[in-house]
């Protein structure tokens, strides 16, 4: 199998690359370069070969030859999409609309979207949310996802089978690391400042996944029979990685001893939800979380101790999405329509 996935010099897709050639596909990556300046740490083994390009420029002839596509390359999360939502429904619902309408003329088969648990926004108390819920997007970033689940999937037929991860948030170690999610944040700041600070008093409810672990239910998708992922939607994660943001923090801090826990106040943003994961191990019975957030946060601190990670490195722009794009915008080489101006 040939697959184009783009994103591939993101935070997920600096993993998949290789967990995908590892398992004998021809992987071919794509990104617009955005955060190719930074590196956490050096990568091992082979890497595919990345063309560098704009998910709003690819051509049909760019999807030729392809079997299939995982599409991981948007603007990335809630704060990022907020500050423009406009330009944020151009790019992730128009441009992942416009790439799968091409990749069906192309002839590519099948089509992996890269969806989020963010869709059910603010859930219903504490009940689990399976994929037959209603959704109640609260941001720009979560209403493409709907959008694109909607629009991606009414173009199933016999020749483009179309299906939708739903991931929970993302955790763990990437060359391409981020730090603006929720337990990667918290192992930085505790180890760079022995403080584990939280914004809010910790209430809602956040399931996690680990990024291999994303990878995993990536590449099942893209490997299973057809009739069995065409139209579907899938939550990626695990019904026991539903925590609590407090209940994160203070597996964090159980993993960076001596680090005092600041709790906030109650927060404005309503997002809570937690999320029943029983569907896609059901219907990809070799899928399992193999991680948990206690080793996700022990992976952490592990890699900062190898790298002797400082407080400048985990503050640094390439390592929190919206913080790069805006160095790139105050430098001059992002218009405001967020194309490249230099090069």
């Amino acid at each position: 199998m040939r697959v184009l996935f783009t994103g591939a010099d993101g935070y997920i897709g600096a993993l998949l690359g290789p967990y995908l050639q590892q398992r004998g596909l021809d992987a071919v990556g794509l990104d617009s370069g955005f955060y190719r300046q930074g590196w956490l740490y050096p990568q091992k083994g082979e890497r595919p070969a990345v063309i560098t390009k704009d998910l709003r420029e690819i051509t049909e002839d760019d999807l030729k030859g392809f079997d299939a596509i995982a599409h991981l390359a948007e603007l990335s999360n809630d704060p990022l999409g907020q500050q423009d939502p406009g330009l944020t429904h151009e790019i992730n619902h128009g441009g992942s609309m416009r790439l799968a309408q091409l990749a069906r003329k192309a002839g590519v088969k099948r089509f992996v979207y890269m969806s989020s648990c963010s869709v059910y926004g603010a859930g219903q108390g504490s009940a689990e949310l399976d994929e037959t819920s209603p959704v109640n997007p609260q941001t720009a970033y979560a209403e493409c996802k709907v959008k694109v689940e909607q629009d991606v999937g009414a173009m199933a037929d016999d020749d483009f089978a179309p299906c939708f991860l739903r991931n929970a948030t993302a955790y763990g170690a990437s060359p391409r690391q981020r730090f603006d999610i929720v337990l990667n944040d918290l192992c930085g700041l505790a180890w760079t400042t022995k403080q584990i600070k939280l914004m809010s008093d910790g209430s809602p409810w956040r399931p996690l996944v680990h990024a291999e672990d994303m990878c995993q239910a990536i590449h099942l998708s893209l490997t299973a029979p057809a009739h069995a992922v065409r139209g579907q939607i899938f939550n990626v994660g695990s019904t026991e990685q539903n925590y609590r943001v407090i209940e994160i923090a203070r597996i964090v801090a159980a993993e960076f001893p001596g680090c005092e826990l600041i709790v906030g106040e109650p927060s404005a943003d309503n997002r809570s939800y937690r999320v029943n994961f029983d569907k896609i191990q059901k219907v990809l019975p070799d899928f399992a979380c193999k991680w948990t957030a206690q080793s996700g946060a022990k992976q952490m601190h592990e890699l900062f101790k190898r790298i002797d990670m400082t407080e400048e490195e985990f503050r640094a722009p390439p390592y929190t999405r919206l913080k790069m794009l805006m160095k790139h915008r105050k430098a001059g080489l992002l218009d405001d329509k967020l194309f490249w101006t230099y090069g």
